[in-house]
């Protein structure tokens, strides 16, 4: 079918976020094909960002936490993104409620709320002898409750290995080919 063909080619800004440390920078960094070019984007406001580029879709990447005094200049990375990937770090059980917290703040924006976009949940470092189960994530994190009104998946991974990333990625490259186009 040429429609598909056609709608596989819309190109989706994917915001990657989570806590510092929970294996952002990894998977964007697994997930790269080798011949990428990996722009480092410095903005002067003092939180790095990542881009990366791989099949329809454009990936930028950065870390939440302890960050809230820029919160306001992620406004137009809210406005422009078709669907977020959340990386939880599944075995710092400590840190749960600031990633739920996070979540709840980033759902909450207009931006966000107002809109069905997919959410990817990599639940991150699976590995680890004390990571928590998806399920057990999705518990801790409140997925079924916050996120009623969209459509989710949440996905063991191990950003080391590679485990798990591409099945997340294949399930949002579909999710974002359904997306209606953006105004």
């Amino acid at each position: 079918s040429g429609m598909g063909s056609a709608l596989g080619k819309r190109e989706a800004n994917v915001l990657v976020v989570g806590l510092d440390n929970s294996g952002k920078t990894t998977i964007i960094n697994k997930l790269k094909p080798a011949n990428a070019t990996m722009q480092n984007i410095v903005p002067t406001v003092g939180f790095n960002v990542e881009r990366l580029e791989m099949k329809n879709l454009r990936m930028t990447c950065f870390d939440m936490s302890g960050q809230g005094r820029y919160r306001n200049m992620w406004e137009h990375y809210y406005r422009d993104c078709d669907a977020i990937i959340f990386v939880i770090d599944s075995s710092d059980k400590l840190r749960f409620v600031v990633a739920k917290d996070e979540l709840e703040q980033l759902l909450a924006h207009d931006a966000i709320r107002t809109r069905g976009i997919p959410f990817l949940f990599y639940a991150n470092k699976m590995d680890h002898k004390d990571a928590l189960s998806p399920v057990k994530c999705t518990q801790m994190l409140g997925l079924k409750d916050c996120l009623s009104n969209k459509s989710w998946n949440i996905v063991p991974s191990n950003a080391i290995s590679g485990e798990g990333l591409q099945a997340g990625i294949d399930w949002l490259a579909e999710e974002v080919r359904r997306l209606p186009p953006r105004k």
